[in-house]
């Protein structure tokens, strides 16, 4: 390892050889846009920024990291809530200019560079009506949420993002350019479906679309003291049997300042019920017809496009973020008490949100197949914190913390890993299960034996 590890962050003034994109420093004009991230708690300062436009780039960017001992972190959608995508005076593999997405309708394939976003693929594949797993949101990068799994709305139907991959590009910790597929380095596309960004950059990702003609969102809210007659309605719709196009999850959240939010509950905490229904308006009312009986003082149900849908509940950028999350085997009363009297530390207002989804469906089916043993899981609880103020830091991450060990009575110890930031290795390991970590841990050791990549939930070379 060289000596500037050691250098300040605008010493590193040479250019990667072979490298075609932008070279962003300290001091130049771009450079506080080019290294903010989402998490606004996260402050670095990389002493370079290596704007890639291809695959050449990031394979040159990633020789040069290695070569001058810089820490390198890699840059996708910057939403890592832990904030993976940069580093304190190292170099930054910044993917953002590169988002083609190539879609073929007929083989019902898409092939989407590393730096795109789910507004990106979405909007792509929605004038064929075709889709796949998406984040919740439409800014989330598709790599790294695909790459750790890839948790969204329509998973209880089509399975997690990573379920849909057919091939990955990827350039390893030594710039050369792998493609892993069913046929080709199996044991690192085995890696690939959960194992994050561990074993190098993908600057490629190729996914089997499916057929998606009709998506209706459903949004009904009530005041937060309905919450535990709420829940428990939600529960037991969900336990009745619920077709797998029905996904969603019920809310803690402030009542934003919307047309079908009453006045008189904008700025309130409220307790909310969402569907994201692959199908007619129709078909979502029948199925949620259970919750509308609770009356509603707050209701939005609407048919739209999914890539609509997915853009529709975007985050507002610049806040302080603060995650977690606990995956449960069952939801009884006391749970669900457990989980409403948690909602009472949640920051108001603020865009914080405690949220809890019901899994099953295609996310239970095949759950052995990839190193992902929280699929198993009935219901995950995620305390989605965001606040402006640092003065509010302690108290928003108590919260956090203090629900998910509430709910430990019911959690089943695995977790899904882009649901939380730094927890430790012991979470990181819960993430995988001991057996599927130390297989992950040898591909690791075959592909980034220096660990190159470390800057995620990390998995040390075996």
């Amino acid at each position: 390892m060289s000596d500037t590890m050691a250098r300040s962050p605008g010493s590193h003034r040479g250019r990667p050889d072979g490298f075609g994109g932008e070279v962003i420093r300290p001091g130049d004009p771009s450079y506080d846009e080019a290294r903010s991230v989402f998490n606004a708690m996260i402050d670095k300062r990389p002493g370079v920024i290596a704007q890639c436009e291809s695959a050449a780039d990031v394979a040159a960017a990633v020789r040069y990291g290695v070569s001058e001992g810089l820490e390198i972190a890699v840059r996708g959608g910057g939403h890592s809530v832990a904030g993976a995508g940069v580093t304190e005076g190292g170099l930054v593999v910044d993917l953002r200019k590169m988002r083609s997405v190539q879609v073929d309708p007929e083989a019902k394939l898409a092939r989407v560079a590393g730096g795109a976003t789910w507004a990106d693929l979405d909007g792509a594949c929605q004038q064929y009506w075709l889709a796949t797993t998406g984040g919740r949101v439409s800014t989330t990068g598709v790599a790294g949420l695909t790459l750790g799994g890839g948790s969204g709305w329509l998973e209880r139907k089509f399975g997690l993002a990573c379920d849909s991959l057919v091939s990955v590009e990827l350039i390893t910790a030594d710039g050369q350019l792998v493609i892993a597929d069913e046929t080709r380095n199996t044991e690192l596309f085995w890696a690939l479906h959960g194992g994050g960004g561990n074993f190098g950059v993908a600057t490629s990702l190729t996914f089997k679309l499916r057929p998606l003609t009709s998506m209706t969102l459903a949004m009904l809210f009530w005041p937060a003291d309905a919450g535990p007659e709420v829940i428990r309605r939600y529960r037991d719709l969900i336990e009745a049997g619920v077709p797998d196009e029905l996904g969603g999850g019920v809310i803690y959240l402030t009542g934003p300042p919307e047309d079908f939010v009453p006045l008189h509950l904008q700025g309130e905490r409220l307790v909310g019920a969402a569907a994201f229904y692959a199908g007619t308006e129709e078909e979502t009312r029948a199925i949620f017809q259970p919750m509308m009986d609770l009356s509603p003082e707050g209701v939005m149900i609407a048919e739209m496009p999914y890539s609509a849908i997915q853009s529709a509940l975007d985050d507002p950028p610049g806040f302080r973020n603060y995650w977690s999350a606990e995956h449960l085997s069952e939801l009884p009363d006391e749970a669900i008490a457990a989980f409403v009297g948690g909602a009472a530390g949640m920051l108001h207002p603020s865009p914080s949100q405690q949220i809890l989804v019901p899994w099953g469906g295609a996310v239970g089916r095949d759950a052995d197949k990839w190193p992902l043993p929280h699929r198993n899981a009935a219901w995950v609880i995620h305390p989605f914190g965001l606040w402006a103020d640092a003065a509010d830091d302690q108290r928003g991450i108590e919260w956090a913390r203090n629900l998910c060990t509430d709910m430990k009575p019911w959690a089943t110890g695995a977790v899904y890993l882009n649901f939380i930031g730094d927890e430790g290795q012991d979470r990181v390991v819960a993430g995988y299960g001991k057996d599927n970590y130390e297989r992950l841990a040898r591909v690791k050791g075959e592909f980034d034996p220096g660990n190159v990549f470390q800057l995620n939930q990390n998995i040390k070379p075996g």
